[in-house]
């Protein structure tokens, strides 16, 4: 047994002492900006907005359980963490490859031949008990380098089952507001009707006692159509939204709890974005490109390593017997060991093709890379002005609103002290309520840039 333990500790030397061939990983280089656009240089030294948990952020128990439902039940999010099971086992198949196989085999035999005239009636025994190794060894890290863009690979699926989190996050907050603001919307079209249905009275009675025309009648029936119009459809998206948020807790089409008002959400004035170099090491999409690339770059070594030869062992040692009592004692003892190499000499140019596709694909992986990059500040900045603007816009339809709602009062009240006709009240409660809807919307449009905001800085995914 001394001669296969030489070549068995030299088999360990090969392969402690082989190389891999991939390039060693450098990260790309990336001109990123010092601050984003649209953000104060104070801004870049505070404590980013994405770095908050998605409780934090968002402070309405109702939404939080909602939230946390859709991380439970979420089909994307259950996919997602299927993808990552596989992978890791992915993982597992290929690190297997750079270690032995052995296979154990026994086996018994028995013979009997009869009588005849050449010869006796015999019977013959064996038994037979052997392990077998073979193991090709990965001198020139071909398989270290397939192990190594599995793990990459791995981690890839990994930071993209958080981007699925993040998403998944930004999407009920979003869907949470939308159906706050119809049901505001909702809210003050029935609150405006019920004005608006009173008024009609008033001048339906002024026109019985002859002090207002049929003309200011049927101007404050339009009045109350245009308000009662609005109910239905707002009652439809409000139950479509329902179901689209339902949907997205992995459940059914069916009602979703309220918490708070849609002005009593929480969202604070200024929302700092932090250092621009931060969001590289926070975006799951971009650690996602880069765990790709690692990969790619590690799938050039498997291909490079088709070059050289394949040096592989096999071995084999066991017991055989006539008897089973001796299968363990005497001479019955046999082994055998045998090494080979492979050496590619013609492949029409397969080889060589291999490698400029990995290499290929590497430069690719590096382009979607820094095209990810780009794309992810481009989405901070765009959020960054977008939450600003927002904010500018809500404050002066607040401003209108309050404006129309005084208008409207000041022209009811010349109207009933006959002043003025109700064309001036239709005008006004018009402009109040096209106000009112308008600034709902204004709103809700603040909240969801401050969502995106969040998503594009990284956040929701801790």
């Amino acid at each position: 047994m001394k001669t296969p333990r030489k070549y068995l500790m030299l088999s360990f030397t090969l392969l402690l002492t082989g190389c891999t061939l991939h390039p060693k990983y450098k990260p790309p280089e990336t001109d990123i900006p010092g601050i984003y656009r649209g953000e104060s240089p104070q801004d870049a030294q505070a404590t980013a907005f994405g770095d908050e948990k998605w409780w934090e952020v968002f402070q309405d128990k109702e939404l939080q359980g909602l939230i946390h439902t859709a991380l439970q039940q979420n089909y994307d999010v259950r996919i997602a963490a299927s993808r990552v099971i596989q992978a890791r086992a992915q993982l597992g198949i290929t690190r297997a490859d750079q270690f032995p196989i052995v296979v154990g085999d026994a086996g018994a035999t028995a013979l009997r031949s009869p009588q005849n005239k050449l010869q006796p009636a015999y019977q013959l025994n064996a038994e037979q008990l052997d392990v077998s190794v073979s193991w090709v060894l990965d001198f020139w890290g071909q398989y270290r380098s397939a192990t190594e863009a599995a793990r990459a690979q791995l981690l890839a699926t990994e930071w993209g089952r958080r981007s699925v989190l993040s998403s998944l996050v930004a999407s009920v907050a979003s869907g949470y507001f939308q159906l706050r603001a119809l049901d505001l919307e909702l809210e003050i079209s029935k609150r405006t009707l019920a004005s608006r249905q009173d008024s009609l009275e008033l001048v339906s009675t002024k026109e019985q006692h002859g002090a207002a025309s049929m003309l200011e009648v049927r101007q404050a029936e339009q009045l109350v159509y245009t308000a009662s119009s609005e109910i239905p459809d707002l009652e439809c998206q409000i139950q479509q939204q329902e179901n689209a948020l339902s949907v997205l807790l992995g459940r059914y089409a069916g009602p979703i709890p309220r918490g708070q008002t849609l002005t009593e959400q929480f969202h604070p004035p200024h929302i700092p974005a932090g250092l621009p170099s931060a969001l590289l090491e926070r975006r799951p999409d971009v650690l996602q490109a880069e765990q790709q690339l690692i990969a790619q770059n590690a799938q050039i070594g498997v291909a490079r390593a088709a070059y050289f030869p394949q040096i592989s062992l096999t071995g084999a040692g066991g017991t055989q017997s006539a008897a089973l009592s001796g299968l363990f004692t005497g001479p019955s003892g046999l082994w055998n060991f045998a090494a080979g190499l492979t050496q590619p000499i013609f492949t029409a140019g397969r080889i060589k093709s291999n490698v400029k596709l990995a290499e290929a694909l590497q430069q690719q992986a590096t382009l979607v890379y820094q095209q990810t990059v780009q794309e992810s500040f481009r989405e901070v900045s765009d959020e960054l002005i977008g939450y600003q603007k927002a904010q500018e816009l809500r404050q002066q339809l607040q401003l209108l609103t309050a404006s129309a709602a005084d208008g409207s009062r000041l022209s009811a009240l010349r109207y009933k002290g006959g002043a003025t006709s109700y064309l001036e009240v239709l005008t006004s409660d018009t402009n109040y309520f096209s106000a009112e809807l308008s600034l709902a919307q204004a709103r809700f449009s603040e909240l969801q840039a401050m969502v995106l905001l969040y998503q594009a800085l990284g956040g929701g995914w801790q």
